[in-house]
């Protein structure tokens, strides 16, 4: 009997679909794994560099792997962007593409120069573009101190200064002809000057001398210090009559002026009077009592106030009421510090006596400076006294006699008349007249404190109560205008002095040949009587050598030619010096003739006519004359 086994076949289709979903489930699985693990990596790591401050940075994810990239602007920000990511993700996991940014460009340094002058010489303490001739520098800094001697400290470096720089330079070391104590600080679009003037005159002519000669867009800073003057006797006289004004105003503190000119201000005086600072007071309550003197005069509606060291004079006008004078004079008194002594004075009308006109004395200065000298004298030594005084102040040649004696002249007429006369050194042309009420001083001076001179002598002179009056104009001289030759004129005659001898420099270099010097001593004689005008000082080389080079040496032989003329004292303003290189020839180059032609130094008038040509066309030419030079680069090289 045969048994046969059956063995049942389950269908194929339904188990390969069930293993292919199996598959699939298992796919999306890792899928969504994989993108959760990136997008929770990118979070992580995008959280913490932007907490850091690397938002620069970009993040890529794939899987596992960490891809970073951007441009740090530094190698620290560099490795701390990676430092920050390694926290959120494994460092093995990451691959840097981080770049750095290229280093910045070395800045040049701020070239300066510290001038210190004192009695033992001067100092040079800086740093300074070594295209700069120091050494000519020292030497113009020599000159303008009267040979003393000049300590180099200066330090170079090799970067080209910024424009302004050598014009700054030339005016800060002219400036030291006039500042015999002084630190004078340099850069390119700044001078500071500190000094010391002799006293507020000289202070002041400082100011003006170093303003009106500072170079258009170079910053002028100035502190300029003058001890205050000695004053004798120490004065102050404050008048109203037509008007308020001083003829005379000391003070010892700046808060003594500022109540005196308060007073006077409020006493009727206009603004821009001034009060002199000085030495000499009698007292520390100088301005108090100065202050209710004012005061007096403007409560009398008119008359004079005079202080003459501890000496008090108040004098009403004429006609002023006897008992508002008593009452005002009383005041006074009980308002002065107890050093000053009051003389009060009411003067009473003078009548015309009826035997004929009142004496008088007349001196009269032109302004060549010839003196007349007119009316009443009392006695042949009084005419001598006279004469004598007026021959010492204004030369014997120049005093002209037309007086006459009287012996019936009031007492202290002699006095008046001498005192008068000396008052009369302070002017550059007017008049002084004696009367028997009154010493009048009138005219023209040529400084700002000649009034107040004035006023001091008479006081001094004739005492504290006596009756002056004062009207003295200051007149500042201008300095003579002279007539300047036009830009067209001044390069013209560049031009010429540039034919008579070419300017040579060493082959390759750019230091001048020994007879070059003629021909810059002739175009900066020129210069200096055209300061103002702006001229382009070019160098040229021709095309043999590198570029680059050649570009180099043009450039510093046009700085040689100008530090040459700065070194000569010309102020340069309007000077500026450029190097072209072998880009603008004016002959070709494959000849030796032009290459030597092309070797040239070049002026131009800037703004002028010359801007609207080709400067090789028209301007001088200075060439070099230094031949061919046998190196691989050729002709200009270095």
């Amino acid at each position: 009997m045969t048994f046969r086994r059956t063995v049942s076949r389950l269908p194929a289709v339904p188990h390969l679909l069930a293993l292919a979903a199996g598959a699939g489930l298992c796919l999306a699985a890792a899928v969504w794994t994989r993108n959760l693990v990136e997008a929770r990596t990118l979070r992580s790591i995008d959280a913490g560099l932007s907490q850091s401050g690397h938002a620069w940075t970009v993040v890529q994810v794939d899987g596992l792997h960490v891809v970073l990239s951007g441009i740090a602007p530094d190698d620290a920000t560099r490795f701390a962007a990676l430092s920050t990511a390694g926290r959120a993700a494994s460092s093995a996991r990451i691959t840097d593409q981080m770049e750095v940014a290229g280093l910045a460009a070395i800045q040049p340094p701020e070239f300066s120069i510290e001038i210190l002058r004192h009695d033992d010489g001067v100092s040079l303490v800086g740093l300074v573009p070594s295209s700069m001739d120091v050494e000519g520098v020292v030497s113009s800094v020599r000159e303008h101190v009267d040979g003393a001697p000049v300590s180099d400290l200066l330090g170079t470096v090799d970067f080209e200064p910024a424009d302004g720089w050598f014009r700054a330079v030339t005016f800060g070391v002219e400036a030291l002809a006039a500042l015999p104590h002084s630190k004078v600080s340099i850069t390119a679009s700044r001078v500071a000057i500190n000094a010391v003037a002799k006293d507020a005159d000289d202070k002041r002519r400082l100011e003006r001398l170093l303003r009106r000669d500072a170079p258009a867009g170079l910053e002028l800073a100035l502190s300029i210090s003058a001890p205050r003057p000695v004053v004798a006797p120490f004065t102050l006289r404050f008048l109203i009559d037509d008007g308020a004004r001083f003829d005379a105003c000391a003070a010892d503190s700046e808060a003594a002026r500022d109540a005196i000119l308060e007073a006077a201000q409020g006493a009727g005086l206009g603004d821009g009077a001034t009060c002199t600072l000085a030495l000499g007071t009698p007292s520390t309550r100088w301005g108090e009592a100065a202050v209710a003197g004012i005061a007096a005069v403007a409560e009398l509606g008119g008359g004079t106030f005079t202080m003459s060291n501890a000496d008090v004079t108040l004098a009403a006008e004429a006609g002023t009421s006897l008992p508002t004078f008593e009452r005002v004079s009383a005041e006074l008194e009980v308002a002065l510090p107890p050093v000053f002594s009051l003389k009060a004075i009411l003067p009473e009308e003078i009548g015309q006596d009826e035997e004929g006109p009142l004496p008088e004395f007349m001196a009269i200065l032109s302004p060549e400076g010839h003196v007349q000298l007119r009316g009443k004298l009392g006695s042949d030594s009084t005419r001598a006294a006279v004469e004598s005084l007026a021959a010492a102040h204004f030369g014997i040649d120049h005093v002209h006699l037309a007086t006459v004696l009287d012996q019936g002249l009031p007492g202290g007429w002699t006095q008046r008349v001498l005192a008068a006369l000396e008052a009369m050194q302070f002017l550059g042309n007017g008049v002084a007249n004696v009367t028997v009420d009154k010493v009048t001083i009138s005219g023209n001076a040529a400084f700002e404190g000649a009034q107040s001179a004035i006023a001091r002598l008479l006081s001094d002179k004739l005492g504290v109560g006596a009756s002056y009056e004062l009207d003295v104009t200051y007149l500042e001289v201008s300095a003579p205008q002279v007539e300047l030759p036009t830009p067209e004129e001044c390069m013209a005659r560049v031009h010429e002095a540039a034919e008579k001898k070419k300017i040579t420099f060493n082959p390759a270099s750019s230091t001048f040949e020994d007879d070059a010097v003629e021909t810059i001593d002739a175009i900066a004689d020129v210069l200096r009587e055209c300061q103002g005008i702006r001229v382009e000082i070019s160098g040229h080389t021709d095309s043999q050598g590198r570029e680059t080079m050649n570009q180099r040496l043009s450039q510093a032989r046009a700085d040689a030619v100008l530090n040459a003329i700065l070194a000569r004292r010309v102020l340069g303003t309007g000077l500026v010096a450029k190097g072209y290189g072998e880009s603008r020839p004016v002959a070709t180059n494959d000849t030796a003739e032009g290459r030597e032609a092309n070797r040239r130094i070049e002026f131009r008038l800037i703004g002028g006519p010359g801007d609207l040509t080709d400067s090789s066309g028209s301007d001088a030419e200075i060439r070099n004359n230094d031949e061919a030079i046998e190196a691989s680069d050729g002709g200009d090289a270095e």
